[in-house]
């Protein structure tokens, strides 16, 4: 039986279970109609005019992205603005949209756990447990062989895919690190927790001033981690990877394709 919106998005819903969310997110089917037919799924971050227009012209039925286009109340979807605009290209060209987000932060492969693996941590597990335990958010675990925090940063930025941001440390470049919690995506949230205070190091997204600041001053008080800032998009970015694997393992049948758009909003960098 070919694959329809509603089939393809079963698939999704039981890879990435939208019971996994948080209360705030907006994860689940954007656009489409559940009986038209999907032969081609393109997966992005972000659903922009780039990633769309990628979508469209590669023929694709489905675009699976990360991050919800509606994730915020919107009072009109007018083409004038640029969530209408995308919304009626896609209705327009018949290809659906589906969100994965914090439900495909959560699971053992998620966007925490797949950069753990590609750093190679050992004995990884969650920062914030789940249900079941091996689900949740963030990751902690520990390098196989200790390395500098130079060292760690060089080889995150061979790992992740290149923005202009690149990666930012706050610590001494040759302090010794092994064990790393981090988690993909935004993540100050998370600055105070326990797993996170009692490691060496902690990799995130999105990380502002004030709060910043305040842990690193604490840190140097008290003891505590360095830090590692690295772009949102290229963190997620990585999941795309593992997502498109398991889609193609999930319904063999199907074309699965990986956008590499840089979404990441920051075009260039002047070093002072």
């Amino acid at each position: 039986m070919p694959s329809t919106v509603a089939s393809v998005n079963a698939v999704i819903e039981s890879l990435w279970p939208l019971s996994g969310a948080e209360s705030w997110d907006n994860p689940g089917l954007v656009t489409g109609d559940a009986d038209s037919p999907v032969s081609t799924v393109h997966l992005a971050v972000d659903a922009t005019a780039a990633t769309v227009d990628e979508a469209i012209d590669a023929g694709a039925d489905l675009l699976l992205v990360h991050h919800p286009l509606l994730l915020r109340g919107v009072t009109t979807v007018a083409s004038d603005t640029y969530k209408g605009a995308l919304l009626s290209r896609l209705i327009r060209a018949e290809c659906a949209v589906v969100a994965a987000h914090t439900n495909a932060d959560v699971v053992e492969t998620g966007t925490s756990a797949t950069l753990a693996a590609l750093l190679g941590l050992l004995d990884a597990r969650p920062l914030v447990a789940g249900e079941p335990a091996s689900r949740g958010l963030g990751r902690v675990g520990r390098l196989e062989t200790p390395l500098t925090l130079g060292a760690l940063a060089r080889r995150l930025a061979d790992i992740l895919p290149a923005t202009a941001s690149g990666v930012r440390v706050a610590g001494s470049f040759d302090r010794a690190v092994e064990t790393v919690s981090l988690c993909g995506g935004a993540g100050d949230s998370l600055l105070s927790n326990p797993d996170v205070l009692s490691s060496d190091v902690y990799i995130t997204s999105d990380l502002r001033h004030h709060p910043a600041s305040e842990f690193v001053e604490t840190a140097l008080l008290s003891g505590g981690p360095a830090l590692i800032d690295i772009s949102h998009w290229a963190s997620e970015w990585l999941w795309l990877l593992s997502a498109a694997r398991e889609l193609r393992e999930a319904l063999p049948e199907l074309e699965v394709t990986v956008s590499d758009i840089r979404t990441d909003p920051w075009d260039f960098v002047v070093v002072q």
